[in-house]
């Protein structure tokens, strides 16, 4: 909210919280992504995305997927099912700069900004648009997540 400096301004809220959950998974060296949109968070949930996004990263399942994750519990746990192409490498602790995909929340989110959202079908549906944008124009999300060293990493080991 934008409010002159000086005067507290009168915010009017509702307090009822309603969630969805965007895992987000991008290429470093062209920006190429796969997103899925969830009602929930957790081990399931992550199940779904890593097999949703091995079968769009890899159909014929004939390249091993490396996929770089932070320590959240539903991404380490002994209980996740991974696909047999995907390969998870923990980053360390609190080390978010780490991660290439964090930086694609700010613009991912951009279109939420100073907008009431007023169910959760009108945040999916602004959801579904701007991530459709990030798919169709990699060159945008490139920009926020291709870091060099995850460029030049991803070189080395080559795209086969």
């Amino acid at each position: 909210m934008w409010w002159p400096r000086g005067i507290r301004p009168t915010a009017y809220q509702r307090r009822r919280y309603q969630w969805l959950h965007l895992f987000a998974f991008v290429r470093p060296s062209d920006g190429d992504s796969s997103f899925l949109i969830s009602p929930v968070l957790g081990t399931a949930a992550m199940n779904i995305a890593l097999a949703q996004f091995s079968r769009y990263a890899n159909p014929n399942g004939d390249k091993i997927i490396v996929l770089l994750v932070d320590r959240a519990g539903w991404h380490i746990t002994p209980s996740l099912t991974l696909p047999d192409n995907i390969r998870l490498f923990p980053l360390p602790p609190y080390t978010p700069e780490l991660q290439p995909c964090e930086c694609a929340w700010p613009p991912l989110r951009e279109p939420l900004a100073n907008r009431p959202i007023e169910t959760l079908d009108h945040l999916e549906a602004i959801l579904i648009e701007r991530c459709r944008y990030f798919m169709k124009y990699r060159s945008k999300l490139k920009q926020y997540v291709g870091h060099q060293w995850a460029v030049e990493a991803e070189e080395r080991v080559g795209r086969n």
